[in-house]
């Protein structure tokens, strides 16, 4: 057959015979077409067919097909071959690759893990165990985030939002429950702890616990947590919270309904303009 239109219109090609391939499951052809006009001749496409006819133009729609019947990871498209090298070549640049974190280290996560086949579905895997009261405790040193250094939100300070015509944006007034600690403790880098803590965290906010923390901060400050002492948020924070949320809300809404009253007035006087216009 021929390999279909191309982006600069129809291809000539010549179609190849069908060949056994040894690689797939009995009674899978492949075949290579060899392209015969255009900018790609001389060039050639390798197609597979199913024992039912069914035909692959790609690896992964192969791989797709066969699910987990077949493993394709060192099979070779173009040859119809197996290739123990490719797969070795895989492993060892996943060996030699620095970015890899976790060489050199054992697995010992005990989440059920999720069946690695061709199909885009997830399957279930059933965890099987002769001792299912042992629990593997997590080892923190597995963590991969980066240490950071102490009073690391102190860089944040000096900086500032600006608006598009390039004034700077008032800074947010915090809570008086919400007080700094550590040396040269200001709101301004109290505000950038607390936004980093927000955004870089999943743990629950609560501030610097420890009492000895305002004594040295040096040492028993706990960079998990950022530079404000530890406060609690009452029921009632939450609903002035809710409140001043209400508020702002009513008055969004009293704009735009003045900005659409005011956009149809316009869209009216226009039209009576247009209509004078036309009479005259």
């Amino acid at each position: 057959g021929s390999a279909g239109p191309g982006p600069r219109g129809p291809r000539a090609t010549e179609s190849g015979k069908r060949m056994d391939c040894p690689a797939l499951p009995p009674g899978w052809k492949k075949e290579e077409v060899i392209r015969k006009s255009g900018l790609s001749a001389g060039k050639s496409d390798v197609y597979y067919f199913s024992p039912s006819g069914k035909k692959f133009r790609s690896k992964p729609q192969l791989a797709r097909y066969l699910g987990n019947t077949v493993d394709l990871s060192s099979f070779d498209f173009r040859t119809g071959k197996m290739m123990p090298s490719k797969l070795q070549k895989n492993k060892q640049r996943l060996r030699n690759d620095p970015l890899n974190q976790n060489k050199g280290k054992p697995d010992l996560n005990t989440t059920l893990p999720i069946r690695q086949t061709a199909s885009i579905f997830k399957q279930p895997v059933t965890k099987v165990t002769n001792h299912p009261s042992n629990k593997v405790k997590s080892d923190p040193q597995r963590m991969n985030e980066q240490p950071r250094q102490l009073f690391w939100e102190k860089r944040l300070q000096g900086l500032s939002a600006s608006d598009v015509t390039e004034q700077i944006i008032k800074t947010m007034e915090l809570p008086k429950g919400l007080q700094g600690v550590g040396p040269g403790s200001n709101d301004e880098t109290l505000l950038s702890a607390v936004a980093s803590a927000l955004h870089t965290s999943s743990a629950p906010i609560t501030g610097q616990v420890s009492a000895a923390v305002e004594k040295n901060p040096a040492v028993w400050l706990n960079t998990s947590q950022p530079l404000c002492k530890a406060f609690i948020v009452t029921d009632e924070d939450i609903r002035k919270q809710e409140e001043r949320v209400q508020q702002v809300r009513k008055k969004l809404e009293e704009a735009l309904m003045a900005d659409i009253l005011s956009r149809a007035a316009d869209t009216e006087e226009m039209d009576v303009e247009m209509d004078s216009g036309d009479e005259a």
